[in-house]
């Protein structure tokens, strides 16, 4: 990948959308990129690599402009190019089939080679697949994974806003040119992950948000991190496709279940039923994620429990001493759960899960549960 560290050289590919393995083509048929771009129209069209409009564009008289445009906003406060060939690309990136030849960054770029997780979800989520997600990132984002998102509405903001409240921050994956925010509801969000986390891209200056460039970015979701969670996804849908791009790339994929009523949860029940593992906490996350990353939670957990416990004077936490206790006949919403139990949402969510299974709670519409037994 050394020979893809040259900026100025590798621009021009980057502009014409040129793929990882065109690259390889070109430098194994040129000899370099430098080369390359010294080659006639006619050259480049007999070595049949790429298509005539990639050939075309970079003969493109404006292409020129745009390299110096590029090259300036890489040069700009808070702004990094990333060539695949640098030291400074994660490392994670690298690894995969079909890395981008090159990322434009704002922010802490140091933070792309941290440990990652990746947590995606609907853009339709419910409230309480928001509070899911956020409690998720905020408490492993205190464990110092960095919490790897795509900026959308739903699930991807609350993942955000919850590794922003961690040691661990987080990086937005964006389907735009760093020159853009999309959607423009979370402007201020993107502001606050440029200056706490990190933004990235793969996209020129100036690319739109065209429809197929979001299954497209969800590669590098996935391909920055060690694993991807998913927290409430239709069957057809965006995060599935990165789950399936997660496994494909040899990466972990967890899942939290939810309600069967709920259309929102069905695609994170197909995952499990696929072998995504079941998880129910961070702390399962975690655990599962020790024999990757080389660290034991287990001490950390048990320290914990031990001054949960201490707190509350009651050890038993199981659901028909936890949560059944504030529920009656009467239907009851997560919110007002949360108030009286003073519990975790994500402990509140297993213990609901647990006790619908065993036939003491039924779901209702509208996020709320009543006591059937």
């Amino acid at each position: 990948m050394s020979s893809f560290s040259d900026l100025p050289s590798l621009i021009p590919f980057h502009l014409n959308f040129f793929s990882y393995k065109q690259l390889q083509k070109t430098v194994a048929h040129f000899g370099s990129l430098k080369t390359a771009l010294q080659a006639t129209q006619a050259d480049w069209q007999n070595a049949k690599i790429v298509g005539d409009k990639q050939v075309d564009g970079l003969f493109d008289d404006a292409l020129e402009k745009r390299i110096d445009e590029t090259l300036e906003w890489g040069q700009g406060s808070g702004q990094e190019l990333l060539a695949i060939g640098a030291d400074e690309f994660p490392d994670m990136l690298k690894k995969i089939d079909d890395p981008p030849v090159l990322l434009s960054a704002r922010g802490s770029v140091s933070l792309l080679n941290d440990p990652q997780l990746a947590i995606v979800g609907s853009r339709h989520a419910s409230r309480q697949g928001v509070n899911t997600a956020k409690d998720f990132a905020h408490f492993l984002s205190d464990q110092g994974l960095g919490i790897v998102s795509g900026l959308a509405l739903g699930i991807d903001t609350a993942a955000h806003e919850g590794g922003l409240l961690g040691i661990g921050k987080t990086v937005a994956v964006v389907a735009t040119g760093l020159d853009r925010i999309y959607p423009a509801a979370n402007k201020a969000l993107a502001h606050q992950i440029v200056e706490e986390g990190a933004m990235v891209s793969e996209f020129p200056l100036g690319t739109k948000p065209l429809a197929y460039n979001f299954p497209k970015r969800n590669r590098i979701i996935s391909g920055l991190s060690v694993g991807t969670l998913v927290i409430e996804a239709a069957v057809q849908s965006g995060s599935l496709i990165t789950a399936k791009t997660a496994l494909d790339q040899g990466r972990e994929v967890f899942a939290v279940p939810g309600s069967i009523n709920n259309p929102q949860a069905k695609g994170c029940h197909q995952l499990i039923k696929q072998g995504a593992k079941l998880v129910e906490s961070g702390q399962d996350v975690l655990e599962e994620l020790v024999s990757v990353l080389g660290i034991d939670w287990t001490a950390e957990r048990e320290k914990d429990q031990s001054l949960s416990e201490g707190a509350s004077g009651d050890s038993n936490t199981s659901p028909k001493n936890g949560i059944l206790r504030y529920m009656e006949y009467e239907p009851v919403g997560l919110d007002e759960l949360v108030v009286l139990s003073k519990m975790p949402v994500y402990e509140i969510q297993s213990q609901l899960t647990m006790l619908e299974l065993s036939g003491e709670i039924e779901a209702m519409s509208a996020g709320r549960w009543r006591r059937i037994r």
